[in-house]
């Protein structure tokens, strides 16, 4: 199923706030209805705009890096819900596979594809919960433009949120003008 939304020139924190409740709600739903682990797919977008013809098009990049990525593997998707919301678009897939091999394969696709920095590839398993880099003896993921921690340099407001937009500008930018 996907959902359209129009584009706004940005969101509020509270909207942000309420999209991410519903999707933690829609995740608790698959949980419970599938028990078997979910993958959830948003982009780091910095700044208020959060859905731009940009956005979409590295989102269609992201959609089916991950649906080749399950099927190069052989798992079976048992479901798979793309939204596309004024606060971001988002996809959720229910994958029979061991949360923790998805979570191996998910993190070599944030690492491997030119766009999977600003990619957010969670996967959740119904027993454990979400499974973090530290499930796989990683590392938490580094900041745009320094190697800190990225959720150090984001509390801590190190960076102009300029510079940090057009880090991700450039990201994208790079992949859709590669050839």
């Amino acid at each position: 199923m996907t959902v359209m939304a129009p584009e706004l020139s940005g969101v509020t924190l509270n909207a942000l706030l309420a999209a991410k409740e519903r999707r933690a709600a829609r995740q608790a739903d698959w949980l419970g209805h599938y028990q078997q682990p979910v993958v959830s797919l948003t982009l780091v977008t910095p700044g208020p705009v959060k859905n731009s013809i940009r956005y979409r098009n590295t989102m269609g990049v992201a959609l089916q890096a991950c649906d080749q990525l399950f099927w190069r593997n052989g798992w079976q998707v048992v479901d798979r819900q793309v939204l596309w919301l004024p606060t971001g678009p988002e996809a959720l897939w229910c994958v029979a596979q061991p949360a923790q091999d998805i979570k191996q394969h998910c993190r070599q696709l944030e690492q491997q594809h030119p766009l999977g920095r600003i990619w957010d590839l969670d996967v959740i398993c119904p027993t454990r919960g979400p499974l973090g880099r530290q499930s796989l003896g990683e590392e938490m993921r580094r900041c745009l433009l320094c190697e800190e921690p990225a959720h150090a340099c984001v509390r801590s407001r190190r960076h102009p949120l300029e510079q940090v937009v057009s880090r991700v500008e450039d990201i994208i930018d790079d992949w859709f003008t590669r050839d």
